[in-house]
């Protein structure tokens, strides 16, 4: 036992010191793994191994290119955003899709708004329906749309749904069991215990993705689940937001489903029922950015540090997590220094404790250095939005929180356009006319059993 306690001990060590980037999470990891041996290792190939090896398989995607690849000149950005210029330089070098003309956005904020729209959508299509999502639960949405997916199998429509092997035992029963005994063709990401594939548990796949006959696309936070919908006499449970979108951009949440279901089932989606020419259908610059622990590794984090780098006037960020790693926090306090107004809205409840402690025990360090800090009433919102100089807009499914920006595979959708970032600014103020403003006098003044519990809540924000 000895023997095989220092040997799994050994590799552990190695396989951290070799790979971890951030010299504190290698110690910590070396520190576990030697104090407790076995259990320590075991920790480390759950939670420590944090990256998926899978470039290859995004050969050929239409959109996707490699880094390598030179890029094609940007098209002209809109008025009043031309300081902006140097984010779509980084992104380029960042991001594996160009970024695109012609697109038109919707936004669909709420379960009222969004879910009848991507059913009716599903009941349009003719070809395709490509369908991804983290939490589908059995109940009164679920159910609509698993009808809703069987309807356009049994007209002979492709369909492919993929959802989380975690986020799909939310509720119960499963719904993926009901989608394949209806014949809809349904996989699960990641589903595998197997010694090979154990590496990979604590990565998941939380984007948000359905694309209708390759045209039209929709994506954002919202899951599948009642609590997205409105209840008699008042609002739903949970708020949240998404977009529906037309135009070459589409063909990049096409792509990102597509890699995920090479990946998951080997399947490849080609042809034009998948990936059909498509032709300008509004005035918005737009870009797929996938994000992931892979050849899209931080992709999302980089967009961020990028945005606030550039911003001259103001910065809006709506997002259920606070978590952001000391980079991210050091650009916030960077932007406000600098006179920009910074202005984060977060739900006065959250649905975690624990990362609501935890997001507690650290947000001090924007407040103290000039952001302001806004606490919005129920209902709980899971809304994900940035909105930087009423210009250039980020909506889609990852969190400012490490899972989101590390470990989880997502997808957000960066706009410019100033017409859009308005109908984004409009929201987002209509969340500031019911908040509270967090001073940092309010965090100061939490008693000290509760600052020590935040605390250690914070010590396990990385996996939270």
């Amino acid at each position: 036992m000895l023997v095989v306690a220092t040997g799994l001990s050994l590799v552990a060590t190695g396989h951290a010191v070799l790979h971890k980037r951030d010299v504190r999470a290698a110690l910590g990891w070396v520190g576990l793994i030697w104090l407790a041996p076995i259990a320590g290792a075991l920790a480390y190939l759950l939670f420590g191994v944090n990256r998926i090896r899978r470039r290859a398989q995004a050969i050929g995607l239409p959109g996707v290119r490699s880094r390598d690849e030179d890029r094609p000149p940007p098209p002209q950005l809109p008025s009043g955003a031309a300081h902006l210029a140097p984010l779509v330089a980084l992104a380029d070098a960042v991001v594996r899709r160009p970024l695109v003309a012609g697109n038109a956005f919707t936004l669909l904020p709420g379960g009222g708004v969004a879910y009848p729209a991507m059913l009716e959508a599903i009941d349009a299509a003719r070809r395709s329906v490509t369908f991804c999502t983290y939490i589908f639960d059995a109940g009164l949405a679920g159910d609509a749309f698993a009808d809703a997916l069987a309807r356009a199998h049994a007209r002979g429509v492709k369909v492919r749904v993929l959802v989380d092997a975690i986020g799909v035992r939310y509720g119960w029963p499963p719904i993926h069991q009901r989608l394949r005994r209806l014949g809809v063709r349904t996989e699960l990401f990641l589903p595998r215990l197997t010694p090979a594939w154990l590496p990979f548990v604590n990565l998941r796949n939380h984007r948000k993705i359905l694309v209708v006959d390759g045209r039209l696309g929709f994506t954002g936070g919202m899951n599948v689940r009642d609590g997205f919908l409105p209840r008699p006499g008042g609002p739903p449970p949970f708020m949240d937001l998404q977009v529906r979108i037309e135009g070459p951009v589409v063909s990049h949440l096409q792509s990102a489903f597509a890699e995920d279901w090479l990946f998951t089932t080997g399947e490849p989606l080609e042809g034009n029922a998948f990936f059909p020419p498509l032709a300008a259908a509004g005035p918005v610059l737009a870009r797929g950015v996938a994000d992931g622990p892979d050849e899209d590794f931080e992709a999302i984090r980089w967009l961020l540090l990028g945005a606030l780098s550039v911003a001259r006037r103001r910065v809006r960020v709506v997002t259920p997590y606070f978590l952001p790693d000391p980079p991210l926090i050091t650009a916030l306090n960077v932007a406000a220094m600098r006179g920009v107004e910074v202005d984060v809205v977060l739900p006065e409840r959250g649905n975690l404790p624990l990362v609501q402690w935890a997001q507690a025990a650290q947000l001090w360090q924007v407040l103290d250095r000039g952001c302001r800090v806004w606490c919005s009433p129920p209902p709980f919102d899971h809304t994900k939005a940035m909105v930087v100089d009423g210009a250039w807009s980020l909506v889609g499914s990852a969190n400012w929180d490490p899972r989101s920006l590390r470990l989880n595979f997502e997808l957000d959708v960066e706009a410019w356009d100033p017409e859009l970032a308005a109908r984004v600014d409009r929201l987002v103020e209509e969340r500031l006319a019911a908040a509270r403003p967090l001073t940092l006098a309010d965090v100061d003044r939490r008693p000290l059993p509760v600052k020590l519990r935040d605390g250690v809540a914070r010590l396990l924000s990385p996996y939270l």
